[in-house]
């Protein structure tokens, strides 16, 4: 019994040690850790023939609160529910040259953080890097490709001052 009892301690000990060298061995440098990248969805774009009559439909038929823009989706960050986050949603015309190089119908744009630190690792990791970040008082934003050649629109967004923008304009979010 007691050697049963020792062999059953000694599979533990050697698989609780083995694991603590793993996470050791493997765990990030303080350098990864920092830059953090995509957060969420910052705005789904996409072209059509027609933007004005797209988004008259979608607040016809699927109740988006429309402006000359698109829609705006308010929801409350996960990390702290009191701040406030937004995704844009926008129409462009069929023939806008603002998704180029891309030939695609689409363009997403994602939330990140730090984005001086994350634009230098993408640099250094080979990303192509269609523009230079560009401020504004809402956030900053920087343009890159995927492998696909798919343009991405990365936004590192100063959330509280988007909010004031779109009311200024007047426009109501979609909740």
């Amino acid at each position: 019994m007691k050697k049963t009892i020792l062999i059953i301690l000694a599979l533990a000990t050697s698989f609780g040690s083995g694991f603590a060298l793993k996470t050791v061995l493997t765990k990030p440098t303080d350098e990864v850790q920092k830059i953090k990248k995509v957060t969420s969805i910052g705005g789904i774009f996409f072209k059509c023939k027609d933007p004005k009559k797209m988004r008259e439909w979608y607040k016809t038929y699927l109740g988006l609160n429309t402006n000359d823009y698109g829609a705006v989706f308010e929801w409350h960050q996960g990390a702290d529910s009191t701040k406030k986050g937004f995704t844009q949603w926008s129409l462009f015309n069929e023939k806008t040259k603002y998704f180029e190089p891309s030939t695609k119908d689409f363009m997403i744009n994602y939330r990140v953080e730090n984005m001086d630190n994350l634009v230098a690792e993408l640099k250094k990791s080979g990303v192509t890097i269609v523009d230079t970040i560009e401020k504004a008082d809402y956030g900053k934003f920087i343009h890159i490709l995927d492998v696909e050649g798919n343009k991405l629109e990365l936004w590192e967004p100063n959330d509280i001052e988007y909010e004031k923008l779109g009311k200024q304009m007047g426009s109501k979010t979609t909740k």
